[in-house]
């Protein structure tokens, strides 16, 4: 792939949309596939030329990016593509979604004999990196392709990190937000349990931000999301509820016991449970809030009543 080829951005929702228009200011090419007419009318107006389909795409682009929810639509997606023939089509597929690592090997298995390659880059750091251009990415593949996909995400990730085969960036992604999940909870927890203490979250999170207990969690989400109330860190609790599943599937798989990441996965999905739709992940709060009578924001009282009580 030369740096003028043309590429398609499959999913321009809160991640696909920023990360196209990188793109784009980078001087590529990029053409936008979306479901949603309003977001490609969106990024059309950022220069991202909108594809009719998934299969119109594929017919003018060498690579295509797949920032979608889960496998079963990835699966489907590169169907379509796979079935595109002709000269110029599509030969790459880089996965950049949150996908099954072993779901995404037997993929790879079943592509390459349509004459596709698939490689696997899924991101971290949230909206706010993937408008900046600050993204991590974890690339499976070979070192050969990892060279390649380095070159096209450059606009997209200050830190792009070939993992391993096929597969290893999903499997990566998926560990690293397990244990961000466990952080965010356990954190949920303490604040909860610091609020009904009587002291000031904010204080909490100062003190523990310069001690050992300190996290992402407690250094970004809850300073950022929390305190402030915004809830708006575009990654939603269903989604970071799915990457747990997978991070616990996947241990099993490999014959890894994880008493905890079971533990944080059931904790996760319980709490999931009593959010609406389309709830932000840093909203995981919110249950313990309600069910403790607190609220996680600078200057919270105690109770009236005594912690004990």
């Amino acid at each position: 792939m030369t740096d003028q080829a043309t590429v398609a951005v499959v999913g321009l929702g809160q991640m696909g949309a920023p990360m196209a228009r990188r793109l784009v200011g980078a001087g590529r090419t990029v053409l936008g596939v979306d479901t949603d007419p309003a977001v490609v009318a969106a990024a059309a107006a950022d220069c991202v030329k909108p594809a009719a389909s998934v299969a119109e795409a594929a017919r003018s682009s060498d690579t295509m990016i797949l920032m979608l929810p889960h496998s079963g639509i990835v699966d489907a997606v590169a169907a379509e593509i796979a079935a595109v023939t002709g000269e110029g089509r599509c030969r790459r597929i880089v996965d950049m979604s949150s996908s099954e690592p072993s779901r995404t090997r037997q993929l790879a298995a079943r592509l390459v004999r349509s004459g596709v390659e698939l490689v696997d880059a899924p991101v971290s750091g949230g909206v706010g990196a993937a408008v900046a251009g600050t993204l991590t990415v974890m690339v499976g593949g070979s070192a050969e392709q990892f060279a390649v996909v380095e070159r096209l995400l450059d606009p997209v990730g200050s830190s792009i990190v070939h993992v391993g085969a096929v597969g290893s960036g999903h499997a990566l992604k998926a560990l690293n937000n397990l244990m961000s999940a466990c952080s965010m909870v356990i954190t949920a927890e303490a604040m909860t349990v610091a609020a009904r203490f009587g002291i000031d979250p904010e204080t909490a999170l100062a003190v523990v931000n310069s001690a050992s207990g300190r996290s992402g969690s407690t250094e970004a989400k809850f300073p950022r999301f929390v305190l402030p109330r915004r809830f708006d860190s575009g990654f939603t609790a269903a989604l970071m509820d799915k990457d747990v599943g997978i991070a616990t599937r996947l241990a099993a798989d490999v014959g890894v016991r994880t008493t905890l990441a079971d533990a944080v996965g059931a904790r996760w999905h319980e709490l999931v449970g009593q959010l609406p739709a389309g709830a932000d992940h840093t909203e995981i709060i919110r249950p313990l809030e309600a069910e403790y009578g607190v609220e996680i924001r600078p200057g919270t009282q105690a109770p009236s009543s005594s912690p004990s009580d």
